[in-house]
């Protein structure tokens, strides 16, 4: 009989903490069930090794794996495959700590590769794989542990490990749609402040030495051009202009160091016309992934929820969730707490609510992410094409106003020559 240390919680909601003896883990929670308690987290106790000594002298303990210096995380294309070919591995059949030895042999050396070993030196020394997980949180955050300790519970490691790969993917995918569209009007928008900078500071002055030449009266648009050629040549507008978004976006971190900064910049985000659809959008696929992956994987409801809003990404919806989480502990549904927050469409609210009626609220809250997904393609590529005319209108608007500007002169000293 084996000792198994568990968290589980009670019919009050409250935790606790205990231990039970117990052949195998399923009898364990079988246990855990019967005194009326909710298992959320059970694992064999390692057993106590025995200090021998020899000549005088105890055995020196196994030598702790040296990380390499690491200022980054572990990449997430590097952490999918890892967790595809464990799947794989432990799929078919074989133990867990020499499917975490052939993935070390395999890694190049890295971050990586040194984590798996020292995953792999824990699980050796009687550790279950999730806790040895939880101490590399620059590769397993906590949503991928608490996921793996779903799976050694259940014994469907193997399926959760599949799962998780999935949903990272899916994940990734819709960040970079997100991000790829804000990379089109970034690049071109540096591109024109870049040359329009090079004529306020090259060209400009030139044609200011030939008006006053001929001591011609400038015409107002003229005027502020040349204030503003001034304005980039003589008073550093130019690094205005370049510092801008650098300080910018020093004073959003700044501001989102505090929990209510935090609310209020992400509030400020979901008002923006557009862009703030596209981020609403993306905020409810990824935490109706996340809870839904975790409850599949039979993490209970209110551990997945605290799970979830720790990983959603956008405080108003880590908010929302924690009222949902509060309802839920007592004794309320999913839906009828998600709609008092006003965080979400209605479709989502009904998906939900049906999916609680009928048992599949995992599924369900997969197929809002499915859709969700679709529909921030879709606006991501509407914003695209709305932004390149924007962009283009802009520009002529601001080379227009150049070429007016220059030309006004221009026909005075014409006019003049011709007089």
């Amino acid at each position: 009989m084996a000792t198994y240390a568990f968290e589980a919680m009670n019919s009050s909601g409250q935790e606790v903490k205990d231990e039970v003896e117990a052949g195998s883990s399923e009898e364990a929670i079988a246990k855990i069930r019967s005194k009326g308690y909710f298992p959320t987290r059970v694992r064999e106790k390692a057993a106590k090794k025995r200090v021998t000594k020899k000549a005088g002298a105890e055995t020196a303990a196994a030598p702790t794996r040296k990380m390499p210096i690491s200022f980054g995380k572990v990449s997430r294309k590097q952490l999918v495959t890892f967790t595809r070919q464990l799947s794989t591995l432990q799929d078919a059949g074989l133990p867990i700590l020499r499917s975490l030895q052939i993935l070390e042999t395999q890694q190049k050396p890295g971050l990586l590769k040194a984590i798996i070993g020292g995953v792999a030196d824990d699980v050796e020394g009687g550790n279950s794989l999730s806790d040895a997980m939880s101490r590399y949180p620059k590769a397993f955050d906590k949503l991928y542990v608490n996921m793996i300790n779903a799976g050694e519970a259940g014994g469907v490691l193997d399926l959760i490990l599949s799962r998780l790969a999935d949903f990272m993917e899916k994940a990734a995918r819709l960040k970079k749609k997100v991000v790829g569209a804000m990379i089109y009007p970034a690049v071109v928008i540096s591109i024109a402040v870049g040359i329009v900078s090079m004529i306020m500071i090259f060209v400009i002055p030139k044609f200011e030495q030939i008006f006053s030449d001929f001591n011609v009266k400038l015409p107002g648009v003229t005027q502020l051009l040349l204030s503003i050629s001034r304005w980039f040549a003589n008073d550093y507008g130019w690094a205005y202009i370049v510092c801008f978004p650098i300080v910018w976006m020093l004073i959003i971190r700044l501001i989102k160091m505090s929990d209510g900064g935090r609310y209020g910049v992400d509030v400020a985000k979901l008002k923006i016309p557009i862009l703030g659809g596209i981020l609403s959008k993306t905020a409810i696929a990824r935490f109706t992934r996340t809870l839904g992956t975790l409850i599949s994987a039979g993490v209970p409801i209110l551990d997945a929820i605290n799970i979830t809003r720790e990983t959603s990404g956008n405080e108003v919806y880590s908010r929302a969730l924690m009222k949902v989480h509060d309802a839920i502990r007592e004794g309320e549904s999913m839906a009828d707490p998600l709609r008092a927050t006003k965080v979400c469409d209605a479709i989502v609210i009904n998906m939900i609510d049906v999916g609680e009626e009928v048992g599949d609220l995992d599924k369900m809250l997969m197929k809002i992410a499915d859709n969700y997904d679709s529909d921030v393609d879709v606006m991501v590529s509407s914003l695209v094409s709305i932004l390149e005319p924007v962009m283009v209108v802009m520009l002529g608007v601001i080379v227009g106003f150049i070429v007016i500007a220059l030309f006004a002169p221009m026909i005075s000293l014409i006019e003049s020559v011709s007089g």
